[in-house]
């Protein structure tokens, strides 16, 4: 059940309507980073948990996003509601479509779920869910750094500490699971090349770091004078800096 507060989560209080600035507002409403799709990703997610606490968290988060939406609704309104008539050159799409906001992104495409990101499995969500607020957080910040009036910024701001706090819920949850710095979940174990890193981009110097060096990484220098052992679960690879033998019955195509 849901229950509508004729009250917003942060008063929006615009101070200087922009037509234009109101049009990339809809970028949070009607498009890919935005409200809409963070609420409803999130809500779908929360049939697929069985963990109860987790699934409280999905749909208190998707309900605050719906906040949000709402939020983003009244800028775009405020912005847009101070001209008696919208004029081509300063928003397009307000002139043709009318005033207040349209499930539409800040270019005029129409929201699709395909911009939803869910697949069933809690770890995969939540994983997906962190890339969304870093989505939307980014979008945010383009928008402050464009805002013409401090009502919108503050309001702004809010919205872009919400995706942070958001994102910390997120990692909170992977943690408990033991998933937030183990890359596996499923039922299929990966096959013996998991730890291997093969350095695909030789021309210059090549660079190294955590993501590719013991004890974590085996380092393969030349992929191209070999190739890995058959990808099947108990094939042994070899161990750190060794070259793959060649293998006369496979041909390696060069550009």
């Amino acid at each position: 059940m849901f229950i509508h507060k004729k009250e917003l989560l942060v008063p929006v209080k615009v101070e200087a309507p922009n037509l234009r600035f109101g049009q990339y507002l809809l970028e949070q409403f009607g498009g890919a980073t935005g409200e809409l799709t963070a609420s409803l990703q999130y809500f779908v997610q929360s049939f697929h948990v069985t963990n109860a606490p987790l699934k409280d968290m999905l749909l208190d988060i998707a309900t605050e996003e719906m906040g949000h939406l709402e939020m983003v609704g009244m800028l775009i309104e405020q912005h847009t509601s101070g001209a008696s008539k919208v004029k081509a050159e300063e928003s397009q799409l307000f002139a043709l479509r009318g005033r207040g906001p349209h499930f539409l992104d800040s270019f005029g495409s129409a929201w699709t779920a395909s911009y939803i990101n869910e697949g069933g499995d809690v770890t995969r969500d939540l994983r997906a869910n962190i890339a969304s607020e870093a989505g939307a957080r980014q979008t945010y910040e383009s928008l402050i750094l464009q805002a013409p009036d401090e009502g919108s910024k503050k309001a702004l701001v809010h919205l872009l500490t919400r995706e942070i706090s958001h994102t910390a819920m997120f990692m909170e949850a992977l943690q408990s699971l033991g998933k937030l710095t183990d890359p596996y979940f499923g039922n299929i174990p990966p096959d013996d090349t998991v730890n291997i890193y093969f350095n695909m981009s030789s021309n210059g110097k090549d660079e190294r770091g955590p993501w590719n060096s013991e004890p974590k990484f085996r380092y393969v220098a030349d992929p191209l004078k070999g190739r890995p052992s058959d990808v099947h679960p108990g094939v042994s690879v070899p161990g750190s800096e060794e070259v793959f033998e060649s293998d006369k019955q496979h041909s390696v195509l060069r550009r």
